[in-house]
Parts: C-alpha cells; sequence; structure tokens
C-alpha cells in the first residue's frame, strides 16, 4: 500500500479533538479493561491494523490473558466474558456495522441489565471515539511500526 498523509499534522485541530474525547472516556468511570475491549473488537471488525495491534497491546497491560485476547473476535463461542462484557461486544457490534442491522432494541435494553444510563453513554461514545480513529487508520493506511 502506498503511503498516505499524515493526518493529525494537517488537521491538528481534529486531532486534538479527538485526544479530547479519549479524556473524556477515561474520567468516564468505565473500567479501562472494557474500554480496550471496546477499541480492540471494533479495531477488528473495521480492519485496521494499526488500531488493532495498539490495543491488544493496551489490553495486555490493562491485564488482559492472552486467551480473551484470542477470541474476542469469537466472544460468542466463549465462557471467557462476563455478561456485562457480553452485553457491551453485543452494542460495539451492533453500531460498528450500523449500516447492516441498524442499533436493536433488545441489545440496547440488555444493555441497562448491566450499566447505568451514564454508562450506557459513555460506552456509546467509545463506540463512535474507536470507530473515528479507525476510519483515520483504514483511511490513511496507517500500520504498527
Amino acid at each position: 500500500m502506498q503511503a498516505r498523509i499524515e493526518w493529525a499534522k494537517h488537521a491538528p485541530q481534529a486531532y486534538k479533538a479527538m485526544v479530547g474525547l479519549e479524556q473524556a472516556l477515561a474520567n468516564s468511570g468505565l473500567e479501562n479493561s472494557l474500554l480496550e475491549l471496546v477499541r480492540l473488537r471494533a479495531s477488528q471488525i473495521n480492519g485496521c491494523a494499526y488500531c488493532v495491534n495498539m490495543h491488544a497491546n493496551d489490553a495486555r497491560m490493562a491485564g488482559e490473558t492472552e486467551a480473551r485476547l484470542q477470541t474476542l473476535s469469537v466472544w460468542r463461542e466463549t465462557r471467557y466474558f462476563t455478561p456485562r462484557e457480553r452485553a457491551a461486544l453485543a452494542w460495539v457490534e451492533s453500531l460498528t456495522r450500523l449500516a447492516e442491522h441498524g442499533a436493536p432494541q433488545a441489545e440496547y435494553d440488555a444493555l441497562f441489565e448491566h450499566f447505568e444510563a451514564e454508562e450506557v453513554a459513555n460506552l456509546t461514545l467509545a463506540i463512535a471515539t474507536i470507530n473515528a480513529w479507525n476510519r483515520f487508520g483504514v483511511g490513511f493506511a496507517m500500520v504498527p511500526a
């Protein structure tokens, strides 16, 4: 693949805004390990090599096990993930594949068995944010160093 522009250099205000979203998420009260699972799963779906690499490493640093990381793409087929994580992962997949089947009411309702309303809002922000990062990563052909 041909090299593309370094987008953050050409749109520093956009980059700053994206970093601001990440700062809001860091202060959201959602556990870091959950945020990294969300980021990694969306990045897998979107095919963002840069983000998959980064968030797999960040998840390890947050205490994730190799078994969970290796099976994240097939999380429904394992027993490694808690009901709270499963609800979040289902929401990640729906919002990341929004054009395919929307945001099903059942998946939305399931969130409230494990999350408070503020957490649902912040989880949705996390999903929206990583999907935006993925568009920069894939669009500008970013690859792991």
